[in-house]
């Protein structure tokens, strides 16, 4: 029909067209004028805003499981958030019946750097920062951990001034130096007369820090190191704290004696007066405005033959006699090195936490809004749907929801871990905490983006946090370890492993490798819904997956070294298997430690934590190609698998409001779009 009547309209002549159009403009102006009234305007219902809570009853107590998702110092977190909403400092500010704080990233960077230093100096008074340095017990290391993932929450460049001036200038001091430094260094750092900065990373290298180019030598006469930057190469750069406050750094360079190199050593050196005047034979410049972090003052440093004391060698590995002899326990150069990484350990803990509770954020924004707001009706005259009822808007978000709160349950396994470390455990939390950082800071993104974008328009002001929070964390793929580096060094450790069982003929001991040791997995030919919700069979798949991986990344290295090449090259050139068998390592290991926190609960929580435990699995299931790739799932499975998210997502549904209740995070570091955003926006709020 509709191309009959073009093609007749195409037919008329110019003037038929005319004439029809002028009647046409005749019929309208006729019943104009007949019109006694102009058409009455009909009062319709607005858009209002209902509380998601109104028609969302939580079937378990939140609190139960914000001791999960917490895992300490519950109390100790609700204190610090009070004490931040009380002061001016963090910017509180009205909006839709409440008040919300963020910091206000219109400022300047110059000014959001001084906003930083104040906010530091407000929660030094306030005792914050006691005993960061000088108590050293497991509880004391835990409350610190906990703060900082609170003032994480409200800033980034906050937490990374905090982290790099008490995790790395003032973990090195504990970790590298001995008496001496800890009595000089600590009390004056946890009170702020020292402020202190890290320069490892330099121009030319950042990952490989094996190779950065300072270069310090010994003068025996004076008894004096003097350090020197030899190139551009070697300047210092992305040193937090540098460009304008900081007044000591840990300097990492490599150290001569005698001509001969003896590898990459730390020492401490002053960068600037207390008047914040530049020391002698120090440049430093500013790295600049950046994506996000501007609160954070990233400088430059080029040293030109800077003379330190002898005692300023951070010396619990290695020292230097009066005399200039070189002196260390340590006698292999790779043992010697790795000591030397220890602080990374504690910041890459750091940093995967935070992305979690970041990513805790955004997910609460978003399924709050998603509860409140409508979009299209069924029916004609029918109600609008709420976000969260469209499956489509629950795929987007849920699965990201579990894949939180199982590494959330991660997290507070490795701090447990941390803050009781043994010499014996240092491996492990070295591989774990590269793999959470790698694996939870990708997460992050990921989950900050599809929260922006399931925000619609609302999510990119920068009141609303979640747009604003991207490029505030986008750093954190790439510092303290950039992502893919750290998961190649993961594959690297349990390759050696592997070939450590293989050679001694021993069982896998340690990193949970132990499922190894036993019988091959068989899985279900044909799955089903049950499959799909067992642990056991999770726990096989998963171990499945990680077993053959481990197998297929030792046969292929073996391949290259038989054809002649290193087994350094090897590795490099097994790359995909090796970020395959990374993120299956991962997996497992998350899996583990959400399974053996569900065990611990029951009644209605511990039935959410199955569905979570579930989705988590599935949503791994769908999304990893390896599983296709490499055969442990058929494609019909997969198929079965897809539907089971989709099932998954229907029946998280009713508990996505009390889930995200149970983070603990106050409602003022959320933002208006969780809560009455109409208010928030109407005319009376201008």
């Amino acid at each position: 029909m509709a191309l009959a009547t073009s093609s007749s309209s195409s037919s008329s002549t110019p003037s038929d067209q005319v004439s029809r159009r002028a009647s046409i403009l005749a019929r309208h102006l006729q019943n104009a004028r007949n019109s006694n009234q102009l058409p009455s305007l009909e009062s319709s219902i607005c858009l209002q805003y209902f509380p998601a809570e109104i028609s969302t009853k939580s079937d378990f107590e939140t609190r139960d499981l914000r001791r999960l998702m917490d895992g300490h110092n519950l109390e100790d977190r609700d204190w610090l958030f009070g004490l931040m909403l009380q002061s001016n400092l963090f910017c509180p500010r009205g909006r839709g019946g409440k008040v919300f704080v963020s910091a206000d990233y219109n400022q300047t960077m110059e000014q959001q750097r001084e906003m930083t230093m104040k906010r530091i100096g407000y929660l030094l008074s306030r005792g914050v920062f006691e005993g960061w340095l000088t108590k050293r017990d497991p509880e004391s290391e835990l409350r610190k951990l906990a703060f900082l993932e609170c003032v994480g929450s409200y800033d980034h460049s906050l937490a990374i001034k905090i982290g790099v001036h008490f995790f790395l200038w003032g973990g090195a001091i504990q970790f590298f130096g001995t008496k001496r430094h800890h009595d000089k260094w600590l009390k004056d750092t946890e009170n702020y007369l020292v402020k202190g900065c890290f320069a490892m990373s330099e121009l030319g290298h950042g990952s490989n820090v094996r190779g950065i180019e300072t270069v310090t030598t010994y003068d025996p006469k004076t008894q004096e190191f003097v350090i020197n930057t030899p190139c551009e190469s070697a300047q210092k750069y992305w040193i937090g704290g540098a460009a304008n406050h900081a007044t000591h750094t840990i300097v990492f360079s490599q150290l001569y004696i005698n001509g001969c190199n003896q590898g990459v050593h730390a020492f401490i050196a002053q960068i600037r007066d207390a008047d914040g005047t530049i020391c002698p034979n120090i440049r430093i410049a500013d790295c600049g405005h950046k994506i996000g972090l501007n609160g954070v003052d990233n400088g430059r440093i080029w040293f030109d033959n800077v003379r330190i004391p002898r005692e300023n060698l951070l010396n619990s590995v290695a020292d230097v006699s009066p005399d200039g002899q070189y002196l260390t326990a340590i006698k292999d150069p790779d043992q010697r090195f790795a000591a030397f990484l220890a602080p990374l350990t504690s910041g890459r803990i750091t940093i995967a936490a935070n992305s979690i509770y970041v990513s805790k954020i955004s997910l609460a924004i978003a399924i709050r809004y998603a509860l409140t707001r409508r979009a299209f009706s069924l029916s004609p005259n029918g109600p609008e749907v709420l976000l969260l009822d469209y499956p489509s808007h629950q795929r987007r978000l849920l699965p990201l929801l579990a894949k939180t709160c199982a590494m959330s349950c991660g997290i507070n396994w490795l701090k447990s871990i941390y803050v009781k470390r043994t010499p014996e455990a240092i491996k492990m939390i070295h591989v774990f905490s590269s793999a959470f950082k790698a694996t939870f800071t990708w997460h992050n993104m990921r989950t900050l983006q599809e929260c922006r974008e399931a925000c619609g328009g609302q999510g990119l002001k920068t009141e609303n946090r979640v747009g604003h929070l991207k490029g505030e964390f986008d750093v954190q793929s790439t510092f303290e370890g950039d992502n893919n580096v750290l998961m190649q060094q993961v594959s690297k450790i349990l390759l050696a492993e592997y070939m450590a069982a293989q050679k001694k003929k021993q069982p896998f001991k340690g990193l949970g490798l132990e499922h190894m040791n036993n019988p091959c997995p068989v899985l279900p030919g044909q799955l089903t819904r049950s499959d799909l919700r067992s642990s056991q069979f999770h726990t096989a798949i998963l171990c499945l997956r990680e077993r053959d991986l481990l197998n297929r990344f030792a046969a292929e290295v073996s391949q290259y070294q038989a054809q002649g090449e290193s087994k350094e090259y090897a590795v490099i050139l097994s790359y995909q298997l090796a970020e395959d068998l990374a993120r299956a390592f991962t997996d497992r290991a998350i899996y583990k430690i959400f399974l053996e926190a569900e065990m611990t609960s029951s009644g209605p929580l511990k039935t959410v934590l199955g569905l979570l435990r579930s989705m988590y699995v599935v949503t791994i299931l769908e999304e990893d190609a390896s599983f296709l790739r490499y055969g442990y799932l058929s494609p019909d499975n997969a198929v079965v698998v897809r539907k089971e998210v989709v099932k998954l997502c229907s029946e998280l549904r009713p508990h996505a409001l009390s889930v995200v209740s149970s983070f603990g995070i106050p409602d003022a570091l959320l933002s208006p779009i969780a809560f009455d955003w109409v208010d928030a926006n109407s005319w009376s709020s201008i």
